[in-house]
């Protein structure tokens, strides 16, 4: 696991972290004891969340191969990426183009430190140290300047993200605002967790709300996620917003059963 003596100023190792969780549930080393409290805490009301993590990672890699692949996009800016991984964006997109470029936002400062170190030999890649919802600090970034081409298709990535953010903050609206800034013949990638069960979404909102000191925002509904796409004019590409293990499935591949689904990561992409 990060040695604590490691760690960027100001991180708090008893507070858990969105980012970190996740990097726990996909067996990844960069978390604390918290984090993984956190974890087991919820797996006992969530069951479903370890497999749920799994296949959203796949639904990433597979998306943004399609995104590269089919739709000839060379540009990404991924937000709230969280913590690198196996097969991260710009691995999958520069194994289609090695000139493909992509910006990392998080606003964890671990994931900067440890995205920036492993991305210091790549120079199509950057790691931006930022929140998500700062859209105008984002796009004016150095990072953001260097490597995306405001003329050329962008995919802007918001996976497994937009439940951290609270209705006040209105999503709907960051959402707006991003597309606002892409060019014709981008693509906006957009999942969060959802629950069709109050019970489930109270929960969860609750507990992770009270877990990150009020990091969080909510598990909304697939009416919420639904509505991200028609409110900002944003077509979804076949096969529409589904349960992210059904997204493009790569042929004979077997995702990881998803045993119940009392919650489940809803959505897609949509062209601009």
């Amino acid at each position: 696991m990060h040695a604590e003596r490691d760690l960027p100023y100001g991180v708090d190792v008893q507070l858990p972290s969105v980012a970190r969780m996740y990097d726990h549930l996909l067996d990844g080393k960069d978390n604390f004891a918290a984090d993984r409290t956190a974890c087991d805490s919820l797996l006992k009301q969530v069951p479903s969340m370890k497999t749920l993590a799994l296949n959203n990672r796949a639904f990433l890699r597979r998306v943004v191969g399609v995104l590269a692949r089919e739709h000839g996009i060379r540009q990404f800016i991924d937000h709230g990426s969280g913590l690198p991984t196996q097969d991260n964006v710009h691995q999958i997109a520069q194994r289609v183009d090695p000139d493909a470029r992509v910006v990392y936002v998080d606003t964890d400062p671990i994931v900067r430190s440890v995205g920036g170190a492993l991305l210091e030999t790549n120079a199509n890649t950057a790691v931006l140290q930022a929140d998500m919802r700062d859209t105008d600090f984002i796009f004016g970034s150095a990072q953001v300047e260097r490597l995306i081409d405001p003329d050329e298709p962008v995919a802007a990535l918001f996976v497994s993200v937009l439940h951290c953010i609270p209705d006040e903050d209105r999503p709907t609206e960051l959402i707006r605002r991003v597309r606002a800034r892409l060019p014709k013949g981008s693509v906006m990638v957009i999942c969060q967790l959802v629950s069709e069960n109050a019970e489930v979404r109270d929960f969860v909102s609750s507990f992770m709300d009270q877990k990150t000191q009020g990091n969080w925002g909510r598990v909304r509904t697939r009416n919420d996620v639904r509505g991200y796409y028609a409110d900002n004019g944003l077509t979804p590409l076949d096969p529409g917003l589904v349960e992210v293990s059904e997204w493009r499935p790569a042929t004979g591949a077997t995702a990881p059963r998803q045993l119940s689904f009392e919650w489940e990561e809803f959505g897609g992409a949509g062209l601009v």
